[in-house]
């Protein structure tokens, strides 16, 4: 678990980084979304004057697993053990570097029964320290999702600007664990925001998260959520969201990973399914959405996906399904989409 960070004690009250805490009585990281953004663009002003640049911001490298709640387990107690011992760092890069574009926008896609973001029961973006690059424990401290490491990079283009760098747009991500879970939704880690979080896209339009490579559960191919907004402060109202779409996990990486330890049964629910069949990425299987992996499965992989947003259009997806379950899901029954 994180180290909690201790106030300042100042003339005018307690402090961190020079910002005067909104709520006194409370720890720094119960500080709430608008304490938490100002920190952020605090920190990013520094990095610019020192001439770091936004552009530059890196993950930090970090070993998989530990802290007090080493697997995520859930009631079956089927989570998985870490394979690699060290987390691959996701760098930007720009748009339009000489990488052919896709081919068109990102699709719009079902933000699933277990978005997390409000619209369907639970709320993650309302917690302190959803803004955030390394997802893998939860908000605040609490259990941390053991698996093989990703660096996932995505990189948003703006195409009613002429597919210009979406500098600012606030990304929210989202995936099952190991064992298939989604955290605050499914059996045993209801209380549990692992595998989400917040970043606001750099000059490049690219933004970093440090995770884990999602299970395989039944009824779906390996994917990963995530909804674009235009700004940071817009991401308490699920509505706001400008794009909803989902990242597609190459075949080759998910086999070397499933017949590793860690991710039981999803080898046999892999098999079950193809991109074309996918209930989601079978319109055209995956073109827009597969993902470019390097990397191993001991060392951890680097998973990248450019993605177009049209303003221009109007979003239609958003809306959860009824029933599904990924894992331990509690409604059971259909897949979660």
């Amino acid at each position: 678990m994180s180290r909690i960070p201790e106030p300042e004690s100042t003339p005018d009250g307690p402090a961190y980084e020079g910002r005067l805490l909104d709520r006194v009585d409370e720890e720094v990281v119960d500080q709430g979304v608008a304490f938490d953004i100002r920190t952020l663009v605090s920190r990013r002003a520094m990095l610019s004057v020192v001439g770091i640049g936004l552009g530059a911001v890196a993950l930090a490298a970090c070993t998989t697993g530990g802290g007090s709640g080493s697997s995520a387990a859930g009631s079956t107690g089927t989570s998985g053990t870490a394979t690699g011992t060290a987390t691959p760092t996701a760098t930007s890069s720009a748009g339009g570097s000489g990488t052919a574009l896709p081919a068109g926008e990102i699709p719009d896609e079902t933000a699933g029964p277990y978005p997390g973001d409000g619209s369907n029961g639970a709320d993650a973006l309302e917690e302190s320290g959803v803004v955030r690059s390394d997802i893998r424990t939860s908000i605040g401290g609490g259990a941390t999702a053991a698996g093989v490491p990703i660096a996932l990079t995505l990189t948003i283009l703006d195409m009613a600007n002429g597919d210009a760098p979406f500098t600012g747009v606030a990304v929210y991500v989202w995936h099952c664990d190991a064992a298939g879970n989604y955290s605050m939704y499914s059996e045993g880690v209801e209380n549990e925001t692992y595998l989400r979080g917040v970043q606001v896209a750099d000059g490049n339009g690219a933004v970093s998260f440090t995770s884990i490579f999602p299970a395989c559960y039944s009824g779906r191919w390996p994917h990963i959520h995530f909804e674009v907004y235009p700004g940071v402060d817009d991401i308490t109202d699920s509505a706001n969201a400008i794009a909803t779409s989902q990242v597609a996990m190459p075949q080759d990486a998910c086999d070397t990973v499933y017949a590793g330890s860690g991710y039981d049964g999803s080898s046999a629910n892999l098999a079950k399914v193809s991109l074309d069949s996918d209930n989601v990425f079978g319109d055209d299987g995956g073109a827009l959405q597969l993902a470019t992996v390097t990397g191993d499965a001991t060392s951890g992989y680097r998973v990248a996906l450019t993605v177009r947003v049209d303003t221009s259009t109007t979003p239609t997806a958003g809306a959860a399904p009824a029933g599904g379950g990924g894992g331990n899901a509690p409604s059971g029954g259909a897949p979660a989409r």
